[in-house]
């Protein structure tokens, strides 16, 4: 089925001027564009951390609404379903790339998850340095000196860091090594659209370990099994699909991996304690704009 019919939510792709040699952008929320700004749900196919330095009303990240308060950032990773709800004044900067740009960092791609665990991050004293930081990136983005993709993936590093910083003390990121890499890899797999259609089986060998290996150290990381991640997600894909479309509830539950409709609704009740459609009424029917558009952003902007 090709999912970008089959499924009434906009996916927003990075458009960028040399995407295979640098996936990456940064500027404004008026340099990078409109879209950036979008008030109605969707989706990425890349990663995408915002630092809000003003404006009023909400954002809205996988069905949670998070009011605005400045200096605030925000990490959304591939696959969640995220809108700014009547945003007036919006103002900081935006930070676009794609998983190529992290080839070699890959904690901090793990970083990344834990910081998306919790968009809305409040920023005090830290604020001040993580925007000159900000400056600093979009400098070397747009000027593009001798090795500037160098410095700008430190950069980006050094900015997801200090964004681990200010969350509490517990909340900080999941120990280093590989089998805490090899589960962010596993979570990663399953969060990006269409990921919920895998299997433990074939994320294993996508992975290079067996299923019962990958199961283990998933546990030890997480707490949960894979067969559990994998069914917490499909709840998640099944509450953005029934929250921000008008697909009828057996085509969600194709899409949320399931054959069987009937089947769907019972895994769906117990998981949430209501039917999908009892779910939908509750939430009120908030479908997004129909539109269809990609995130642009090039060095004399959009």
């Amino acid at each position: 089925m090709n999912a970008a019919r089959a499924l009434d939510l906009p996916l927003h792709r990075l458009q960028v001027p040399l995407p295979h040699l640098l996936p990456f952008a940064t500027g404004t929320f008026d340099t990078i564009g409109p879209l950036s700004r979008a008030g109605f749900p969707h989706r990425h196919s890349f990663y995408e951390i915002v630092l809000v330095t003003g404006g009023r009303g909400a954002h809205v990240v996988d069905l949670v609404h998070r009011p605005l308060q400045p200096p605030q950032l925000c990490v959304i990773t591939p696959g969640q379903v995220h809108y700014w709800d009547d945003a007036d004044d919006l103002a900081g900067h935006v930070v676009l790339f794609n998983e190529d740009f992290l080839l070699s960092s890959p904690r901090d791609l793990a970083a990344l998850r834990t910081l998306a665990a919790r968009p809305g991050l409040r920023l005090g004293e830290q604020a001040a340095p993580i925007i000159a930081l900000l400056a600093d990136m979009e400098h070397e983005f747009r000027s593009r000196p001798p090795g500037y993709r160098g410095v700008l993936q430190a950069l980006l590093h050094v900015l997801i860091v200090r964004a681990l910083r200010a969350r509490a003390p517990e909340e900080g990121a999941a120990a280093p090594g590989r089998p805490a890499e090899l589960a962010a890899a596993f979570t990663r797999l399953v969060a990006e659209p269409g990921g919920v259609r895998r299997s433990v089986g074939s994320c294993a060998q996508e992975l290079g370990v067996s299923p019962g290996y990958l199961h283990t150290l998933v546990k030890q990381s997480t707490g949960r099994t894979p067969g559990r991640l994998i069914r917490q997600q499909q709840t998640l894909e099944a509450k953005r699909l029934l929250a921000c479309t008008e697909l009828t509830v057996r085509q969600i539950a194709r899409e949320a991996g399931f054959d069987d409709p009937a089947y769907f609704c019972r895994f769906f009740r117990r998981e949430t304690g209501m039917t999908p459609g009892e779910f939908r009424a509750r939430v009120g029917g908030n479908h997004h704009d129909p539109r269809i558009g990609s995130i642009a952003a090039a060095p004399d902007g959009p």
